[in-house]
């Protein structure tokens, strides 16, 4: 009897590490392990910044490994690929001997956004958007440019700079490289010239021998060593054939590969992820442009990113203010949420408190009440804001992608997060106009599955996707649509502008 095939997919997030097991054959997750149980340590030692050490990432991907392994009585020996998704935009640097010199300057992490400005300006904002396609922004060419000019003598000693999972697969195989799509998430890529974008990094007097070989998403990327084998329990020599950013990755698990197709998330920060095969720009940078999992110079694809940084945070910020004095859940937290009227009787709250935020063009208001009524609202409206303000926020930017002329009818995500909320589907099909379908699916199984296309396991993404299927769809409703377009014209003409 043959050995069934597993692949193996790492989740590499700013709050855990995910690993899941899924079989090969039938599409099917075999199990999956979390850690830690809580939320990784965060280093903010200033206003706006926020890093995190990159030891701590493998320590975890170690641990939920090995606990997915056991939990499940998965056979070590069964698990042929291994793909990894992780927290987009990050800055690890190395030396010659592949120590870390630094913390991680992470995805939300705000210190160079002027730099980023100032680059958009100085190398001209029409050659930026056609080369880049965004902004150099706060991505992670802006954040080495802020260690070059803020810690010379940790700059000269860097040997190369890596995305977070491409340091993960640099512990994994002993191999430093990154990808296509992850050069372009960093704004390292000239998509003009399909090269590396040597113009922005001579501005930022950044060597281009700090970046390393580039790769498709899909591809070997190196083999499991014995040291790393030995500490997640797997055999030595496995493959190593995928790597994306959690967005184009989680687009990937929702198999959203094509123009018009469209995914999205909301967890710690919310995402709206659409493809296109044109490459398209906002002209303010407000949403962003990249490279897709699937893109080639034959066959472009390209994602188009709307991100709102304080999404499943504020939920988890609330959650912490209201356990001071007695534990609730997230499940009561929606159940006290729904007895609020759409539109929280005037409160609006604005999720703006972590980081600059990239559709309010880079600016960092820091989250906002407004509204508040000390004689009308209780908990019940500031629940409801809560999650309202989150799913205004996306719409926010959703239009954004409609200016642009992007057509985006149906929203595909996974179960889990705040899509988990009855109230937060409600308010999303409603404001933003789509159906939104819920599927079986995660971040570290579509890396799975993003291993088992590029170890050659899988010959098409029809193989790929068998056992993906739909758990829930939800629609608008006319009735509630209309109030909750007044809730939103509400929320908007309180905007923050400052």
């Amino acid at each position: 009897m043959s050995q069934p095939i597993y692949l193996l997919g790492l989740d590499i997030g700013s709050s855990s590490v995910k690993a899941s097991a899924v079989n090969a054959e039938t599409g099917t997750s075999i199990g999956s392990a979390m850690s830690p149980e809580k939320e990784m340590e965060m280093i903010s030692v200033e206003s706006g910044w926020a890093e995190q050490h990159p030891h701590m990432w493998w320590e975890h991907t170690v641990k939920a490994v090995r606990k997915a392994i056991a939990d499940n009585s998965i056979r070590a020996e069964n698990i042929k690929a291994i793909g990894i998704s992780y927290q987009m935009h990050g800055l690890v640097a190395v030396d010659k001997n592949r120590q870390v010199l630094r913390p991680s300057i992470i995805w939300c992490d705000s210190r160079a956004a002027e730099i980023g400005k100032k680059a958009f300006h100085d190398l001209g904002e029409e050659y930026c958007l056609k080369h880049f396609l965004n902004s150099p922004g706060n991505f992670t060419a802006s954040k080495l440019k802020w260690v070059r000019e803020n810690e010379p003598e940790i700059y000269q000693k860097i040997d190369k700079i890596m995305l977070p999972g491409d340091y993960i697969a640099m512990k994994l195989t002993g191999r430093i490289c990154t990808t296509v799509s992850g050069l372009s998430e960093g704004i390292l890529w000239d998509h003009l010239n399909d090269k590396l974008a040597t113009k922005l990094l001579d501005y930022y007097g950044i060597s281009g021998d700090l970046i390393p070989e580039p790769l498709a998403s899909f591809d070997l990327h190196g083999e499991l060593t014995s040291p790393a084998a030995g500490e997640l329990g797997i055999q030595p020599g496995t493959k190593v054939s995928y790597r994306a950013g959690d967005q184009p990755n989680n687009a990937l698990s929702l198999n959203v590969l094509n123009p018009g197709e469209v995914a999205a998330t909301a967890g710690t920060s919310g995402v709206v992820y659409g493809i296109t095969d044109q490459p398209d720009y906002d002209p303010k940078s407000r949403v962003n442009s990249f490279a897709h999992v699937n893109h080639s110079a034959s066959t472009p694809r390209y994602g188009v990113l709307l991100c709102v940084n304080g999404t499943g945070i504020l939920n988890s910020w609330l959650k912490r203010i209201l356990s001071n004095t007695d534990e609730v859940s997230y499940d009561r937290m929606n159940q006290l949420a729904v007895k609020a009227p759409i539109g929280a009787d005037g409160l609006t709250i604005f999720p703006f408190g972590n980081g600059a935020e990239r559709i309010l063009e880079n600016r960092n208001t820091g989250a906002q009440l407004r509204g508040l009524d000390f004689n009308r609202h209780d908990t019940t409206h500031l629940l409801r804001a809560g999650q309202e303000g989150i799913v205004f926020a996306l719409n926010y930017g959703f239009d954004i992608m409609k200016e642009m002329g992007m057509n985006m009818e149906t929203v595909r995500a996974g179960h889990s997060n705040m899509f988990l909320s009855p109230l937060f589907r409600e308010a999303f099909v409603n404001v933003t106009g789509t159906t939104l379908e819920l599927y079986n699916t995660d971040g570290s199984q579509g890396a799975a599955r993003g291993a088992g296309l590029g170890a050659g396991i899988y010959q098409n993404y029809d193989e790929a996707f068998q056992g993906l299927e739909v758990k829930e769809i939800t629609e608008p409703e006319p009735d509630k649509a209309a109030a909750y377009t007044d809730a939103y014209s509400n929320w908007l003409a309180r905007m923050p502008h400052e």
